[in-house]
């Protein structure tokens, strides 16, 4: 028993993960039929639970080698092999030595980077420095999961981030390793709505029509009222399902923030007692109060117009038209063109994002604090 079973980093177990039955038996039929999925979906919205749900299936852990690595933090290709590396060892630590050394085995090119201990297990003390042939190593890494005693799932999270390094090429270098794959199936995940888009459906790219296309989508409120009653009433307490209501209509039902904000509430909320609406506030003051001198000095780091855009962002909720002459006088700001230039910067620093010409800040946290400010 979790002392707070609003998870909000890793994966406890399905019970602690809300609904998406019918999300997780596509992604396996799809998987377990031979396709490639590209998954998109804005982020916190619960892309990396969702794969994390499957990995956790029976089914899955008996048939497959499950790999998730993470890619958002990286900048090059160098990098990126550095995430498949120690995210593939450490997902093969749970299999026993023998595994773990067979995949060591392949990576000859970094082979004094990894140390052994006295039981034969592997350490990965591999450094960016350490991988002078970025494509040697991938393509060792490669040929394990193509000779791995098992078939594997490979899990890329924020794919779309591989068409902002500094290599050219990354993409068909990749898309040729995975048409040759025949041990393996990958699952693309990104946030990036228009990125991903031009890497699965543009025809000039390698990945053209190469995946099924997935998107994920809140989850219903219903379903999300049922999962939170249900853990409050486990441990003796109740929970008003208009509190949940109230939550989802704040937050469109965005995964990450419905737990945050259930989260504190059920820790506020005795065994006993009763989870109320007019709780929600005090919670939510608690978190931006928490936060505000993380959010200060993201601030502070944004020159003027960027900030003023910013704040601008955050009153108007969803932006439309910013470049109009109605957005920039309503929001009292400089002109046209310091618009443009300034929404170009919050987007590479990724504290706005866009979809379909709609421009929200990326954190409603700290949109929640600049309509204060």
């Amino acid at each position: 028993m979790v002392n707070n079973p609003f998870i909000l980093y890793g994966y406890e177990s399905e019970k602690y993960f809300c609904d998406r039955k019918q999300e997780t038996r596509e992604l396996q039929q799809l998987l377990e039929n031979g396709n490639n999925v590209a998954l998109i979906a804005p982020r916190r919205i619960g892309k990396t639970g969702l794969v994390e749900n499957l990995f956790h299936q029976r089914q899955i852990q008996k048939k497959y080698y499950t790999f998730l690595i993470d890619i958002y933090a990286t900048k090059s290709l160098e990098e990126m092999v550095m995430a498949m590396g120690t995210s593939m060892l450490s997902s093969l630590r749970p299999f026993g030595t023998k595994v773990m050394q067979r995949f060591t085995g392949f990576l000859s090119s970094l082979r004094s980077g990894i140390s052994f201990d006295p039981m034969g297990n592997p350490s990965w003390n591999v450094e960016i420095g350490d991988i002078r042939q970025p494509q040697t190593t991938l393509d060792e890494i490669f040929r394990y999961i193509n000779e791995a005693d098992k078939p594997c799932i490979v899990a890329i999270d924020e794919f779309q981030t591989i068409a902002q390094y500094r290599q050219e090429k990354v993409e068909e270098l990749l898309r040729t390793y995975i048409q040759h794959c025949r041990n393996a199936n990958f699952i693309f995940s990104g946030s990036q709505r228009t990125m991903m888009g031009e890497i699965f459906l543009d025809p000039s790219h390698p990945f053209y029509q190469s995946t099924s296309m997935m998107n994920l989508n809140p989850i219903p409120l219903d379903k999300y009222t049922d999962f939170a009653v249900g853990l409050f009433e486990e441990s003796g307490r109740q929970l008003q399902p208009e509190v949940v209501g109230n939550i989802y209509q704040r937050f469109e039902g965005i995964t990450w923030y419905m737990q945050r904000v259930l989260n504190g509430l059920y820790s506020i909320t005795l065994p006993g007692s009763t989870c109320s609406t007019d709780m929600i506030d005090g919670v939510i003051d608690s978190i931006l109060q928490a936060n505000e001198f993380t959010y200060q000095s993201m601030l502070f780091q944004l020159p003027l117009k960027q900030k003023e855009l910013l704040v601008a962002i955050s009153k108007a909720g969803k932006a439309q038209n910013i470049t109009s002459t109605d957005f920039v006088r309503r929001y009292h700001l400089s002109s046209t063109s310091s618009v443009q230039s300034a929404i170009k910067g919050l987007l590479e620093k990724n504290f706005v994002t866009s979809t379909f010409g709609v421009y929200e800040v990326y954190d409603r946290f700290f949109a929640m604090w600049l309509i204060r400010k």
